[in-house]
């Protein structure tokens, strides 16, 4: 059965940083990320995160589920870097993939300060105040009641 890693935590807790410490078999694991398309635009397009985002948010979003889809073809275990922070959104997870083992890599919330200092080493990925805030408020606890086979405490 493939895995499924659903990465849960707000902007600036560690998630991608995470990715580049693990060591997945990446010849059968597809990393899937709308930020990773977005990035990608802004570089060609010479322009920031920012300035791309909205306008191509949804073309990335449709992008990365093009992904998923020729991941679970091809039965490649599957990293989802976003930061599903609500039951509803790791919802569609599971409704895009349900015979694939989902574990939840859950990662706290820095310190205020700590997670200020993180965001604003991402030059041009600016993230509005009141939506951290409103990130880090509504951010649901992942259950194995939800569907994951296992919940993961990430060391970052």
């Amino acid at each position: 059965m493939p895995k499924l890693y659903v990465l849960v935590g707000v902007p600036g807790a560690g998630k991608t940083t995470w990715i580049g410490h693990q060591d997945f078999n990446w010849d059968n694991t597809e990393l899937v990320s709308t930020d990773r398309f977005v990035e990608q635009y802004a570089d060609v397009n010479k322009k920031t995160y920012n300035e791309v985002f909205e306008a191509y948010m949804p073309t990335a979003v449709k992008l990365m589920a093009a992904q998923v889809v020729a991941a679970r073809a091809a039965g490649k275990d599957i990293v989802w870097d976003q930061t599903s922070t609500t039951i509803k959104s790791r919802a569609k997870k599971f409704n895009m993939l349900p015979e694939y083992e989902a574990i939840a890599v859950v990662f706290k919330t820095p310190e205020l300060t700590e997670l200020n200092l993180r965001l604003k080493s991402r030059p041009g990925k600016n993230i509005p105040s009141h939506v951290m805030v409103q990130m880090i408020r509504g951010f649901e606890v992942p259950t194995l009641s939800e569907g994951f086979s296992e919940i993961r405490q990430s060391k970052g």
